[in-house]
């Protein structure tokens, strides 16, 4: 199984299409998540769209706007409001968890393995099969 994420950017314009990601793939959704962190003393929010794993192939999206949208209990904000919207038109519960912001890592790449990790070991997505 590989889990891969696509970073779409940090939430702004580009939450339009993570949004439309969601909609337009109603069957193959997994989760809607919310990974909240700390990035100099601002709390923000990434929001991640998972696809169910495609057959044949074992390939898993994760679709990210990462670190942009102001945390909605620190600063209100549409943004994340859109993103309710589209958990509730589509029945799908938001997961959320804290998280280490991406800037505690030398490279995305890293910290986009430490997410993936978080996410197994919460059982939100399926483990590493070869």
């Amino acid at each position: 199984m590989l889990q891969r994420f696509i970073e779409l950017g940090e939430g702004y314009s580009d939450l339009y299409e993570l949004i439309e990601i969601a909609k337009s793939n109603q069957n193959r959704l997994h989760y809607l998540i919310r990974l909240d962190s700390t990035i100099d003393g601002q709390k923000v929010t990434s929001l991640v769209v998972a696809l169910k794993p495609v057959e044949p192939g074992n390939y898993m999206p994760l679709y990210i706007c990462r670190e942009g949208i102001p945390q909605p209990e620190w600063k209100e904000n549409k943004r994340f409001t859109l993103f309710e919207t589209i958990s509730n038109e589509l029945n799908q519960e938001i997961v959320q968890l804290e998280v280490k912001p991406s800037t505690s890592f030398n490279e995305k790449t890293l910290y986009y393995q430490y997410i993936i990790g978080v996410l197994r070991m919460n059982h939100f997505i399926p483990p590493l099969k070869f």
